[in-house]
């Protein structure tokens, strides 16, 4: 892409990067919409962390703010209405996301 080109973002697109797992939990680590958001994705491509579309999970971990951890029985709820969502649509239920979400 030349300079002089404007990239074009999808305003729509929105992405949570998480850090973290286990019993002490993760923690939002960077989150936000459109331009911000492919920046996000840049980033986490860029550094090979892994990355996950899954835009209901998404709109569950905006709900925390940046730097703000996320609680073991938080991200067990999450789980719980994921594998309902996915169950009612008739898909399977994925492997949770590592280290990045994006929707």
């Amino acid at each position: 892409m030349s300079d002089d080109t404007e990239r074009q973002y999808d305003l729509s697109r929105a992405a949570v990067a998480i850090k973290g797992q286990g019993d002490n939990g993760a923690t939002v680590v960077a989150k936000g919409r459109g331009a911000l958001a492919e920046q996000i994705l840049d980033a986490a491509f860029a550094h090979d962390i892994k990355v996950r579309q899954d835009p209901a999970l998404v709109r569950m971990l905006e709900a925390f703010e940046v730097d703000s951890p996320i609680p073991p029985p938080a991200m067990e709820a999450v789980a719980v209405v994921l594998a309902r969502v996915y169950a009612a649509n008739g898909g399977h239920v994925p492997v949770p996301p590592q280290e990045s979400v994006n929707g």
